[in-house]
């Protein structure tokens, strides 16, 4: 991976979860699991259709929540904060990728589609917090219009005021670089497992080490 591909880069976006820890974790399970008795609870469904609703609403709309907005026409901040009152003690501290990220030139920033009361417990738990990054947005900074819709990328980007043509983009989710590589960034998949795809510039499963040999 030559750091020419990189050197026009002077923003770098990051997801939160599964991005900035490892998937081995496994934080969001918990997550997921909260997900699932809030939507049985609330709609009054089955642990099973709970479940289904779960993901079928995450595959078509983006976010559980997106699709509870649009189907039951849920309020985002009850919701946001009981699926994300859980156990952070499996984050552990990463000073090696702290200093990974604090070596980027440039503006370093997460997107996320959590909410930033969660992102900042989740970079504090990981020690990557204190001003490592310029800015946190989370969902509610895009009108809860989640990734990977566009209006959700184009709200925060020009919230940040950011050029696309001049930022990077590390992600969990292939779907979520899509647009992004549309609008001209450079995208990174970060994730055990590469998903080769036009849109899909580079992948690793060790996001340390592929931002050292960034800045070395």
């Amino acid at each position: 991976m030559p750091q020419t591909d990189f050197s026009h880069v002077d923003t770098w976006v990051f997801d939160l979860d599964n991005t900035l820890y490892p998937p081995q974790m496994r934080l969001f399970d918990q997550i997921e699991q909260r997900m699932t008795d809030w939507v049985m609870t609330r709609l009054n469904v089955s642990r099973d259709r709970a479940d289904h609703l779960r993901q079928h609403y995450w595959a078509l709309y983006g976010t559980t929540l997106a699709g509870l907005m649009h189907e039951h026409a849920i309020e985002p901040g009850e919701y946001l904060a009981d699926v994300h009152d859980i156990d952070f003690s499996p984050l552990t501290p990463d000073p090696v990728l702290a200093a990974a990220i604090a070596a980027l030139p440039g503006r370093r920033i997460v997107f996320t589609n959590a909410d930033t009361p969660y992102a900042h417990k989740v970079l504090a738990a990981r020690g990557l917090d204190g001003g490592l990054f310029h800015a946190v947005y989370g969902v509610e900074h895009a009108g809860y219009h989640p990734k990977p819709r566009r209006e959700a990328f184009e709200t925060v980007f020009a919230r940040d005021a950011l050029a696309p043509t001049r930022t990077a983009m590390f992600e969990d989710d292939p779907r979520n670089l899509a647009v992004p590589h549309d609008m001209g960034l450079r995208t990174v998949h970060v994730a055990p497992e590469a998903a080769p795809a036009p849109h899909i510039q580079h992948h690793t499963a060790d996001l340390t080490a592929f931002l050292r040999r960034l800045t070395r």
